[in-house]
């Protein structure tokens, strides 16, 4: 194995993309590539297959994606499935074709059919239906799971590829998007308390009844189990996982109400007034915790707690605005 991989990390300005980044970016460890999207449009197959085949990179983190929340999943679904299917469809193929014998592909919680068993397992994938909010995203990430796994079957033994798949649970932390209506949950609580707190309003609303919980986990955290996934050796990944289920659950284990949430997040930011729950706005899922049971397994354990990691993100938070993003 090289000890100076070439590392191609699709979406690094990203939260998740750009965490892996900084994971990586240790002097003599890597030689990292990168493009924006304004340099290589991941979903034009052409220009995808071009960049692979000038780079030729050892190994991939495929972490570009369009993610949003509740609100931008149920008006964008059309964008969410095509844009996605064609960034995973893309890069899986083109790193094929061009020699890239280990791939990590990053999905998400909501793959979980909505009313599984919870803790979540690997093994509930494709057991029922999803959650229609976020429905087509889900969809193609199922697909990269499907794709990786197809590849590795059609083409491990023969060509030696070995393309894994990691499903975080809710991730925040620097680099978070804080959009005032397309933003996860967290970044959306962070913003909504922080300006609450300058504006000194007395009260501030929150999506849902409060009674769903989630479980988050830092980026970094995140980033951390990626590496870890990556590097680990093909006899020990393939002792926690089968030939189609293979992916690998990503999450710190335990979960909060979103009204626990809420409270923590103004306790962080410093903001005391009321905390009203808009019960006529969608919850989604009741429940989302991940078993982690197999990455805990393969020896790694999230670092992170909440209230701390909430902290950094406040601070992150205070710097985007002060750079007036």
């Amino acid at each position: 194995m090289n000890p100076h991989p070439k590392i191609y990390i699709a979406g690094h300005r990203g939260m998740v993309g750009s965490a892996i980044a900084r994971a990586l970016n240790r002097p003599g460890q890597a030689d990292i590539v990168t493009r924006t999207h304004a340099e290589l449009d991941l979903t034009d197959q052409a220009a995808v297959r071009a960049f692979f085949e000038a780079e030729k990179p050892d190994q991939v983190y495929l972490a570009a994606a369009r993610v949003g929340g509740i609100h931008a999943n149920n008006t964008y679904p059309a964008q969410f499935i095509y844009d996605n299917l064609m960034i995973e469809a893309n890069i899986i193929d083109a790193a094929f074709r061009n020699g890239v014998k280990k791939l990590l592909f990053l999905g998400s919680s909501c793959i979980y059919p909505r009313l599984v068993p919870q803790p979540m397992r690997e093994d509930a994938l494709l057991t029922g239906t999803l959650e229609p909010t976020n429905e087509p995203y889900a969809i193609a990430k199922i697909a990269g799971i499907k794709l990786c796994e197809s590849y590795n079957r059609q083409y491990g033994q023969s060509h030696g590829i070995d393309y894994r798949s990691v499903m975080p649970t809710n991730l925040y932390g620097p680099g978070d998007n804080y959009h005032p209506e397309n933003s996860h949950v967290i970044p959306a609580l962070i913003r909504r308390f922080h300006e609450a707190k300058v504006n000194k309003a007395s009260a501030v609303s929150v999506w849902g009844s409060g009674t769903p919980r989630r479980e988050f986990l830092y980026v970094d955290d995140m980033a951390a189990a990626c590496v870890h996934v990556m590097n680990l050796d093909k006899a020990v990944y393939d002792s926690q996982t089968q030939p189609m289920l293979s992916h690998i659950n990503v999450g710190c284990g335990q979960d909060i109400s979103i009204r626990g949430l809420a409270e923590t997040v103004a306790r962080v930011i410093g903001y005391s007034g009321r905390i009203a729950f808009d019960a006529g706005k969608p919850d989604g899922t009741p429940r989302k915790l991940m078993d982690s049971s197999r990455l805990n397994a393969l020896g790694w354990q999230a670092r992170v707690g909440l209230e701390e990691g909430l902290a950094l993100a406040y601070q992150d938070f205070l710097k985007t605005a002060s750079a007036g993003a």
